[in-house]
């Protein structure tokens, strides 16, 4: 993508994945049909197969000029989805799901095609200290080139909400600072915090500070500011952000998620405004706007192409 600083290969680290299934499993979760929960919504219904998502993804990616992008499964028990939607574009494209390790029937194994689990621990009501979570962390961390997601702070979910189905998410599995442990038993695993902290921004900030292979994703609108002191603005936030943690361990994302509104383009041009206005160079804006998420995923030091 041109931008000001020239031409970057920008990456998103955090589309969600709206696929078939994950509708259907809303569907059932409401008792209702999908024509009732698309309905309501609004929203284009996605094609069954989950390959040709992934490429109408692709073709969003390509209206906006972005490289490539991380898709999550959103739903447990939905991870096949995003695993077919990557290996339909293996080089634009990386697959994450979301893991409930309570539910016995929940495979601790990594697949093939898997880059990324995603833990919600105040949606599924666990602490990360619970034995199972950590046996899920330890064998996710003998995966080269996968990463652990942490969802911390604030937790609303607008489709739920929409839907009129309720979220029990309990906030006393919310902090940061509960990553801190994990971080520091699994020091070569990366560990991605989204949202800043999402409310808890100077507990992510401590956690990055105390262990560098955490690192922050700078996705969605970033509402939680409200709760912050008076003055916190995107910039500030930045700049407190790149103070402690670096250019390094900064990963853009959208938050991205259905159509038709698609590749949330609002989000990059709010983030990339305020890095201009800091002063970032071109260098660290590579870094944060893609060349940090390739890096990671691709399980070495240096920047590279996903491994397919």
């Amino acid at each position: 993508m041109l931008t000001s600083w020239g031409e970057i290969a920008v990456a998103d680290s955090h589309v969600h994945l709206f696929s078939h299934r994950f509708f259907s499993i809303i569907a059932g979760q409401r008792r209702s049909s999908l024509d009732d929960v698309y309905g309501i919504l609004g929203w284009d219904r996605p094609p069954e197969s989950a390959g040709d998502l992934g490429s109408i993804w692709v073709n969003e990616l390509d209206r906006h000029g972005v490289a490539q992008s991380v898709l999550i499964a959103s739903l447990p028990g939905d991870e096949q989805s995003a695993i077919d939607a990557a290996q339909r574009h293996p080089d634009r494209l990386w697959a994450y799901a979301m893991r409930n390790p309570l539910d016995p029937n929940a495979s601790r194994a990594v697949p093939a095609g898997l880059r990324g689990i995603c833990l919600f621990p105040a949606m599924h009501g666990y602490g990360l200290d619970d034995e199972r979570a950590l046996a899920a962390v330890e064998e996710i961390s003998r995966t080269p080139g996968t990463v652990l997601f942490v969802h911390c702070g604030i937790l609303t979910v607008g489709i739920r909400k929409k839907l009129g189905l309720p979220s029990l998410f309990d906030m006393r599995f919310s902090n940061p600072v509960a990553v801190h442990p994990v971080a520091m038993r699994f020091p070569s695993l990366p560990i991605v915090i989204p949202h800043f902290g999402a409310g808890y921004f100077r507990e992510a900030l401590m956690v990055c500070d105390l262990c560098p292979n955490v690192y922050l994703d700078t996705s969605s609108s970033n509402s939680w500011m409200r709760f912050q002191e008076p003055g916190c603005s995107l910039r500030s936030v930045f700049e407190r952000a790149l103070a402690v943690a670096g250019p390094r361990r900064l990963l853009f994302g959208t938050d991205s998620s259905f159509f038709p509104r698609g590749w949330h383009r609002a989000v990059f041009d709010q983030q990339t405004a305020v890095l201009r206005e800091i002063g970032i160079g071109a260098e660290d804006a590579a870094s944060i706007l893609g060349g940090n998420l390739r890096r990671l995923l691709s399980g070495g030091d240096a920047p590279a192409s996903p491994r397919p």
